[in-house]
């Protein structure tokens, strides 16, 4: 299984809610005590079968690393990405879908062919009216998301293990309430 985390490489966006992908995978290598290797435009780490993916084209051009990954290990995947139109910390999984104007996952449907993957996303809006979505995306939290953002990603997680264990039905059932 491969967990595509999406986000943007830089420590200026590091901490940005459009790296809510690559935060969730940083709190999972850190769990299973593993470090990231650089390969083919991707940070990347595996345990026991299961690859830790971050791809680092930049948000707008994931689609290509995750091409090159899902065709490298011919392996069922899950992309994990942060979400505008979900509330802070709300987390929503499913099977199949648009890119539902995500330039990240906009890119992976165009390279791979298909809208046809599973996805998890997470909440990070609501976006407020008077700011420009890119501005949005690609501010820091604010001081009550950092408050709510160990409690977003406990429950992630809780939704990773459960696709891992028990598979995505299971997972939707569980957490899509």
């Amino acid at each position: 299984m491969i967990l595509f985390g999406l986000g943007n490489p830089g420590e200026e966006y590091q901490y940005t809610r459009h790296n809510m992908g690559f935060l969730v995978l940083d709190v999972l290598a850190k769990r299973w005590k593993l470090l990231f290797t650089h390969k083919d435009d991707a940070l990347f780490c595996e345990k026991d079968g299961i690859y830790l993916v971050k791809p680092l084209l930049y948000m707008n051009n994931s689609g290509l690393p995750v091409l090159k990954w899902v065709n490298s290990l011919k392996d069922e995947f899950i992309v994990i990405l942060d979400d505008v139109n979900l509330p802070f910390g709300k987390i929503r999984i499913r099977k199949k879908g648009s890119h539902g104007g995500h330039n990240g996952l906009k890119s992976i449907i165009e390279h791979l062919g298909t809208e046809d993957f599973p996805r998890l996303r997470i909440g990070i809006g609501p976006k407020p009216d008077d700011v420009p979505l890119d501005v949005f995306v690609l501010s820091p939290f604010s001081k009550d998301e950092v408050k709510k953002l160990r409690e977003t990603m406990e429950l992630t997680i809780k939704a990773i293990d459960t696709i891992l264990s028990s598979g995505i039905e299971e997972a939707m059932n569980r957490f899509n309430g």
